[in-house]
Parts: C-alpha cells; structure tokens; sequence
C-alpha cells in the first residue's frame, strides 16, 4: 500500500518533533538515511515531457513536495557514466576528480582499461581472472568519505547499480559496500577491496536465483502492447544485462537488491547518517539503442515512476519518511536519434569511432610518413582520440606538437574544433561557456590525448544514439532533493550537478568533498524560525506547511513515520 502524501507529511513534522531536533546532524543520525538516485541517461527535459502521466508518490514526491531544479546542467565537456557519476558525489568535475571517461588508453598497457579497473583487486562472486573494481583513479573523496570521516567510521555508505563504475565511484574510497551484476547471471558481485567474501545474506540473495524471475517475461506499456521480452534466443546462453538491463525489469531488480540491503546491514539504524546511492543503469541500456523520443522510454519513464513509489513506500514503511532525505538527478543526457532529427530537417548522423581511428591514421600517415601507415591514433573512442606516444617518439615530436597536428586531423576531417591534454593542463583555453566545459573535462590521467570538438547532433554511434557533447541534450539534467530540510518548490535559478554534495554535506554539518566547487543550494533550504535569543530546538509548527490541508496539532505524538 502507499501512503497519502498529508500522512506522509504528518510523519514528517512528528518524527522530528519527537526527536528534538533543531538542526541537521549527521553526528546524530538526522536524518538517519540519505537515498540518492541517479538515473543513469535521464535528460532533464524528461520530468516535463512526461508531467501529465506521473503518478503520485514516484517523481512527484521530488517535483512536487521537494525542493526541484529544472535548469540544472553539467558544465563539462565529457558527459559520460563514470564522469558524471564521479561528479554528482565529488561535487567537483573532471579536473578535479579525474574521471575524464568510461575509459581510456593506458600507455604502460598498451590497451584501453576502465575506469574503476585495478589489478591489485578481484572479483568477488563470481568465478573471474578478470581484474576487480576500485576507486584508485579518483582524485578527490566523495561525499560519503567525507560522512565516514565525520563520524568515524559509524555511518554506512554503500553504492549499487547494474555498472561496476556506476557503483564504484559513487561508493568512493571508505564505503562499506559497492555492488553490481556479472552481466552474464546477474548475480551480484564486489570486490576485494571492499571485501574477501560477499555477505551472507548477498549469497543468499544471488543462491536464491532472484534474476531468474526476470527472465522469459514480456514487457507491455500502459496498453498492454508488448514492447520487448526478456527470453533468450534459442541455441544462445542468456545475457542478463542485455536482456533485463534493457527493460524496466532490471529497475525492479536494482530496488529488490536495495531493499535486501537496507534491511540487512540495518540502514538507518546507527548512531549516525548513512547513505546509499542507486544507480538505475536500464534506462540508459535502453536509451542508446531507441533514442530519447522512442515510444519506450517514455514507458520505461512511467516504470520507474511507479518504481521509484513503490521504492519510497518501502522507505517509509522500514524507516520513516520522517527521518530520510532524498537526491534525485542523472549522469548525463543524451542526443536525438540522428535518424528523428533528420526527419525534422534538422543535420543530424552517427559516426563510426573504429572507421574514424582507420581515417585519422591515413591523413596523419600522409602528412608524417609520406604515406606510409603507421598507428598514430591507438584507439578513437568519440569525442576522445588517444595517442600512440611510441609512433610519435619515433618522429622525435614532443606531446603538445603531436595533439596539435591530431587535432589539426580531426579539422580537417570535419569536427568544428579540438582542445588537447597540454593544452586544457595549462588552461589554455578560450574564456567562453564552452571553452571552460572543456577545461572542466581535463584530467592527467590516460596519457596523450586529444578533444574532438563535434557538431551538433553528431553521435559517436552508427546505430542507435550516443551522448559524450557539451550540447545541452547531453549535459541537461534533473536535480531535485526531498525531506525535512528542503523547502518545497520549482526553484528556476541555475544549479549544476556539483552542487548536490555541497548541498547535502553543508545539512549535514560536515565537510564538502576535498575538490568539490559546487555552491549551498539555499534558495531550497527551509529557514529555522525561532523566538529572538531563543536557545531552544524550534517549534516544528513555525515551519511553513508542506502540503495543502495540512494540520498541524499543538502536541505531537506518535511514531516518526511507519516501519
């Protein structure tokens, strides 16, 4: 069952009359969870688009009863999963945590790695020679490290999504937890820098063959048409992420592995604030395939509204409304399918980034080998072009001359313009909007490099849709929080992403992740009133009513929200 949102509102206003609160603590468990959502490709025009066919208690408890900003947008260059996902907990962009992508070349290794990928760790929870998970490439904390220094070591921070980068990063470095699927089984997996052996209740979970269920099903929209199955096809072993992932079955399955984990390691129970980050990967899986304006989304949307209620019921039903906040945003957007806006005359196409390196190496073999071929470009992976630094020192051209005359190929190939690493390390760029989106993407890490600065609605993608622009369809996202100390409202001056952590750490009473640069949302928080020189926690009926009808007794009893 879901609450009303008035019996949700009285839960609020008496849970924290009955604790005695008059600030925020994370010292003191107020709140005593903090679920922050990240929809992994969930533009920000999606919650306007889809208004009229949202439900209650799912989007519009963030919309409409918490603080919501319509106008927020990513100021960088680089919008991909790892970086935004860094971004969002580091309150800082790529040059000051260093996540510039999903991954890179690695000059020592001669191949691209990802970007939560290390050697010194394994895979826990599932047969793998494969390398584990970490957050060793981030160049900053998080703001759950920052939670567990404050309160030494009492709060919990875990991560989960389908993506280990989505879980990882977001965990950061002291989190107690980060999980996500082996694409194949769906089991869920960690890894040995988190711990040796999953927990018990973890292999009980994965023993009890929940992603079973998932499989062999049709997924119908609101009308009972069936826009996909998850059976596999015949002769060929099932792909979990492919199948699932792709459907708003991999959402439910996220959500039932959150509620085992809230209920498990006891979320919400300890002496000081915990926090848990979900990352619903499916809509992006979807996403790339369909494009942003396919009949799809839009019912994956409408999914996870009423999984995202279902989700916010459980919460108040194990904890208490009352005593949890909610953060609410998305990693990055995503482009048109280049097929959609050609139809609205609009120039539009996909780029092959394999066919792209080949072309790349032909016009640089002509112009620095007469002609002989030679791999200048190891690896193009849109809008990134990653040098090979052996071919150039056999040239004797120092990095910046070799990015240089990349980039002068990238021109002369039809990008609009190139920004390299030398260039961005020594902020050498143009002081505009976009200029300072490409210094933002910066990062030291991935050797000699190379930003293709594209056209518009060009994608790094010959079928389906792609993001990684500093257009706004990529950079566009929700952000919106819920709880006690947010003022309800639409509010429409500019926000970035960068800021949910300051926000949220600044609530607290702890500090803002080490890089981060965002800014106090205050416009969203709701003023303490009380009495002049008043020492006093302040009486909860002077703050302002939270929803229409709301009663506000002269003595609060009761429990501080269901469990």
């Amino acid at each position: 069952m879901r609450f009303p949102l008035g019996t949700i509102a009285a839960g609020l206003v008496s849970g924290l009359c009955l604790a005695g609160l008059s600030f925020a603590s994370a010292y003191n468990a107020r709140p005593k969870l903090i679920v922050i959502v990240v929809i992994d490709q969930f533009r920000g025009d999606y919650l306007a688009r889809y208004a009229d066919h949202l439900g209650e208690g799912g989007f519009r408890l963030l919309t409409d009863h918490g603080a919501y900003f319509p106008e927020c947008s990513f100021d960088y260059a680089n919008t991909a999963t790892a970086a935004g996902h860094a971004t969002l907990l580091t309150g800082a962009y790529s040059d000051g945590h260093g996540i510039l992508a999903n991954q890179w070349w690695d000059p020592q290794k001669k191949r691209m790695v990802t970007s939560v990928e290390d050697d010194a760790t394994k895979l826990v929870g599932v047969p793998s020679s494969e390398p584990g998970a970490s957050p060793h490439n981030l160049l900053a904390d998080t703001l759950g490290d920052e939670l567990k220094l404050a309160t030494a070591g009492k709060s919990r921070v875990f991560g989960i999504a389908l993506k280990d980068r989505a879980a990882v990063l977001p965990a950061g470095f002291a989190g107690d937890g980060a999980y996500w699927i082996d694409q194949k089984s769906g089991a869920w997996i960690t890894s040995t820098f988190y711990r040796s052996q999953l927990p018990t209740w973890v292999e009980r979970f994965n023993d009890s063959q929940r992603s079973g269920k998932y499989l062999n099903q049709e997924w119908k929209d609101d009308q009972g048409k069936v826009l996909r199955t998850t059976k596999p096809e015949p002769g060929k072993p099932a792909d979990f992420y492919t199948l699932v992932g792709s459907t708003p079955f991999g959402n439910d399955y996220e959500f039932e592995f959150a509620r085992e984990l809230i209920t498990y390691e006891k979320l919400g129970d300890g002496p000081a604030t915990d926090l848990l980050v979900i990352s619903l990967s499916p809509n992006d899986i979807l996403g790339h395939e369909v494009g942003p304006d396919a009949p799809e989304m839009q019912a994956m949307a409408l999914a996870i509204d009423k999984e995202l209620a279902d989700f916010f019921n459980f919460l108040g039903h194990q904890i208490g409304l009352a005593n949890v906040w909610i953060a609410l945003s998305s990693d990055h957007g995503v482009a048109p399918f280049p097929a959609v806006a050609n139809k609205l005359h609009i120039p539009a196409a996909g780029l092959s980034g394999s066919k792209e390196r080949s072309e790349l190496n032909r016009v640089l073999s002509a112009k620095l080998s007469s002609g002989h071929p030679a791999d200048y470009v190891s690896n193009f992976s849109y809008p990134l072009a990653w040098l090979n630094e052996d071919a150039f020192a056999a040239l004797r051209m120092k990095e910046e001359d070799a990015e240089r005359v990349v980039g002068e190929a990238l021109e002369q190939m039809g990008m609009r313009g190139y920004y390299t690493r030398s260039q961005l390390a020594k902020g050498e760029v143009p002081r505009s909007e976009i200029g300072v989106r490409y210094e933002h993407s910066y990062s030291p890490l991935g050797g000699w490099f190379v930003f293709a600065v594209p056209r518009p609605f060009l994608v790094g993608s010959e079928v389906g849709t792609d993001h990684g622009s500093p257009y706004n369809y990529d950079t566009h996202v929700p952000l919106a929080f819920y709880g006690i100390p947010f003022q309800p409202g639409s509010y429409r001056s500019h926000a970035e992403p960068v800021d949910l952590a300051v926000t949220l750490a600044s609530l607290l009473g702890i500090n803002p992740p080490t890089s981060a640069i965002g800014r106090v949302l205050n416009e969203a928080v709701t003023p303490i009133q009380r009495a002049e020189g008043s020492t006093e926690p302040p009486d909860m009926r002077s703050y302002p009513a939270r929803y229409p009808g709301e009663i506000r007794p002269a003595v609060l009893t009761g429990h501080g929200g269901p469990r």
